[in-house]
């Protein structure tokens, strides 16, 4: 249970009510009212924090798409411009568990909505800069401030959708990355052809600062707090710990969540290697694709945009498709479906490498098979975790995994560049290559691993 700080500043106190989790509601007894308040919550929290993490994107992924013009306009290697998205990644990825932790115990509306007007704010300093180091300072600023908005989000989808239909749900849900990604880089694109590139960031920013205000007033915190039962009882969907035994509803320190839940399960750090491994592939492809398509197929930088975002669209059905599979044919079972998808990635990319100068089509084809296969492990790794770790420890698990996540897009970012600048693209595509193979390795460790059912354990 959350507590206030034991502080004499007023100020904190103040902020400290603000974000704490919502207190446990008197609970109702009235059937129908629970099932009517269920139906109307749970279509009002997906919608919202779709939108909001949808949004978070329009201040994340611009940079990958007006990456040519300001390697172009400010004079920037591929080395120095893969460094300003390795900061980008570095202080994400450690945000995300910071934030994770702190994720399970916060209410999600002001989390998300302080993380979206703090990424605009951000985008705005970088669109009036010009300097190496305070772009990479600025970015780096704005890699913390996104890290706040995928927890609130998880511990919201944990706890308001049960074990059996998480991978349904979550893959819904989870088409936000690929909607904010498409959407941002098309829009990013025309932004950067006719006002520059400096466009691209001031116009996305408007769009998070507008969501910041829908996030506070459109989500809920967990379902005690409006006085409805758990989840789990609710659906008669037990949820289960590790060792088997049913989970309660009783709220748990953060060193339970922390130590109890996440660090002594070695399935996740397993999940978490992958999750490497997988970013690896997810961000080179995505970051690098706008600027091998200016550069090596000839495209203008906004058909290049349009081609990336094929990326997304193609990735919402793998993101799909991976997670009504995993439920309803594997059982529950991800590290099949985390397999199959990485080696088709290594596919994708091997096609959009080969694909001749003058076919836009087929780079695009090619390019959305790369983000079809990506996104289903990136995807399912969020739902595996929950299923080791359960949903009181839904973000904290999720940050962990995040850190060595956004690590692998770290490595992508910087060690792509420096690859690409001394060995060439086919070097580079050789390294994004050798990081889905290694990653579908990693998940035949974890093959027949499950989340305990009724029954099992």
């Amino acid at each position: 249970m959350s507590r206030l700080p034991p502080s004499r500043s007023l100020p904190l106190r103040i902020l400290w009510r603000a974000f704490a989790a919502a207190p446990p509601a008197p609970p109702l007894h009235d059937p129908p009212r629970i099932a009517r308040l269920y139906r109307y919550f749970r279509v009002r929290v997906l919608y919202a924090s779709f939108i909001g993490y949808a949004l978070s994107y329009f201040c994340r992924k611009n940079f990958s798409t007006a990456l040519p013009a300001i390697g172009h306009d400010l004079h920037f290697s591929n080395t120095q411009l893969g460094d300003l998205d390795l900061i980008l990644y570095l202080t994400y990825g450690v945000g995300k568990f910071t934030n994770g932790i702190l994720g399970d115990h916060l209410r999600p509306g002001p989390l998300i909505a302080l993380g979206l007007v703090s990424s605009a704010l951000c985008n705005v300093w970088f669109g009036l800069s010009s300097s190496l180091a305070l772009l990479a300072f600025v970015w780096g600023l704005n890699g913390w401030a996104q890290s706040m908005c995928f927890p609130p989000c998880a511990r919201l989808l944990a706890n308001w959708y049960s074990r059996s239909e998480r991978g349904s749900f979550w893959g819904l849900w989870n088409i936000s990355h690929q909607v904010g990604g498409m959407l941002i880089a098309v829009l990013a694109g025309a932004l950067t052809e006719h006002y520059g590139w400096r466009a691209a960031f001031f116009v996305p920013a408007a769009f998070c600062a507008m969501g910041a205000v829908l996030m506070l007033e459109r989500l809920p915190d967990v379902p005690s707090s409006l006085g409805l039962p758990g989840i789990a009882r609710y659906r008669q969907d037990p949820e289960l710990s590790a060792d088997g035994s049913e989970l309660t509803e009783e709220p748990e320190s953060i060193r339970q969540v922390l130590f109890h839940r996440v660090l002594n399960n070695p399935n996740i750090w397993l999940l978490s290697l992958m999750n490497l491994f997988v970013y690896i592939v997810r961000s080179g492809a995505f970051d690098w694709s706008t600027k091998f398509l200016v550069e090596v197929k000839g495209q203008r930088i906004g058909n290049a945009g349009f081609i990336t975002g094929s990326f997304e669209a193609l990735g919402i059905g793998g993101a799909l498709l991976s997670g009504v599979i995993s439920d309803r044919v594997n059982k529950g079972r991800r590290a099949p479906m985390c397999f199959a998808f990485l080696m088709l990635s290594l596919v994708g990319l091997l096609a959009f490498y080969r694909v001749p100068p003058g076919h836009p089509v087929w780079a695009g084809a090619a390019l959305g098979l790369t983000g079809f296969a990506i996104y289903g492990p990136q995807f399912l790794i969020g739902v595996f975790a929950t299923d080791l770790a359960s949903p009181k420890a839904a973000a904290t698990a999720i940050g962990l995994t995040g850190i060595f996540g956004y690590a692998g897009s770290a490595l992508s970012a910087g060690v792509t560049g420096r690859v690409i600048d001394r060995y060439g693209w086919r070097g580079g595509f050789l390294y994004l290559g050798a990081a889905a193979l290694l990653g579908a390795l990693v998940a035949l460790f974890l093959w027949n691993v499950r989340p305990p059912g009724p029954g099992q354990k």
